[in-house]
């Protein structure tokens, strides 16, 4: 039951939260971005991206000392870890392309006015 509660008020939420997105003027949003808020979006693009890669950087490190260690106590496993270390840093860098493609969105694809 307590689970049903949250799905419904989050359901609500959310709703509540879009009708007010939905009843924004587009054209005064579009002349909202101006050229001194160009540089605000620029500053947010790079800091984003310097997030993920330093978050993916860490996890990269994390995972590859795991597989280290997993190595150096059970040889006979090393094609296994291999295996998952690999696939762990596609999962870990494809996180670093969603950043970058967020970032290079919000800078070269913002209206104008």
């Amino acid at each position: 039951m307590r689970k049903f509660v949250m799905i419904a008020l989050n359901t609500v939420t959310l709703l509540s939260i879009a009708v007010v997105a939905f009843a924004a003027d587009p054209a005064a949003a579009a002349s909202a971005v101006s050229a001194s808020s160009a540089g605000l979006i620029a500053l947010g693009a790079a800091v984003g991206i310097g997030i993920a890669g330093g978050g993916c950087g860490i996890g990269q490190g994390i995972g590859l000392k795991g597989a280290c260690e997993g190595i150096a106590r059970n040889p006979e496993a090393n094609r296994k870890i291999m295996g998952t270390l690999i696939l762990g840093f596609a999962f870990i860098e494809s996180c670093a392309i969603y950043a970058l493609v967020i970032s290079l969105i919000l800078l070269f694809v913002q209206p104008l006015g």
